[in-house]
């Protein structure tokens, strides 16, 4: 049976939505329907953290054990506080050589997702948000970057995370985080990159 560690934040932990429904989970069900044995996802993720403060919480919980497939997704409230980018480019490449040595030190194994525009979001109204969109955008540059270098894949999330930000299906109660039909469109783009890596 296949592991799956999944890094992250609110995004990755699935803010107002049941948790067999956070897009770590949706995956694992899409791949166990079509036969790829994979067990529970093993989930580091809380609302509101910053690479930093994810970096600390898998230090704290001090796995001794590898996993099949790590995802990771982090970076929207280090542009939300403000953070400098250079700062998020080095905490960032920090946290996927970690996801790397998780993934038993095959980068193949690990997939990164694009950081979703909340500044698309009704949550978002009086704010600037085409300064939001360019820096998300930034921030998404760096990380594909570090993901290409790092021999790791790329999801890219965000565009779908804009087209539907102003339909209330896709978003949860608060007109911020998504809702379990978001999660879905991810967890479908997700699953079938992970299968073509154990084909």
């Amino acid at each position: 049976m296949h592991t799956y560690l999944a890094l992250g934040d609110s995004y990755t932990i699935g803010e107002l939505v049941p948790p067999e429904l956070n897009f770590p989970h949706q995956t694992t069900t899409i791949l166990n329907a079509s036969g790829f044995n994979i067990a529970e996802p093993v989930i580091i993720a809380t609302t509101g953290w910053t690479t930093d403060e994810l970096a600390s919480a898998i230090a704290q919980k001090n796995l001794q054990h590898s996993f099949d497939i790590v995802t990771l997704l982090i970076g929207v409230n280090n542009q939300y506080r403000g953070r400098d980018l250079e700062n998020y480019k080095m905490e960032f490449t920090e946290l996927l050589q970690k996801a790397i040595q998780f993934a038993g030190m095959q980068p193949n194994h690990v997939f990164v997702l694009s950081i979703p525009d909340w500044g698309a979001t009704p949550f978002a109204q009086g704010k600037d948000r085409q300064q939001i969109a360019l820096e998300i955008d930034a921030y998404n540059a760096a990380n594909a970057q570090i993901a290409a270098e790092s021999q790791c894949h790329y999801l890219n999330i965000t565009d779908s995370t804009r087209t539907n930000a102003n339909n209330e299906i896709f978003l949860a109660s608060d007109g911020l985080h998504p809702s379990a039909k978001e999660y879905e469109v991810w967890a479908n783009r997700l699953a079938p990159l992970i299968r073509q890596v154990f084909n």
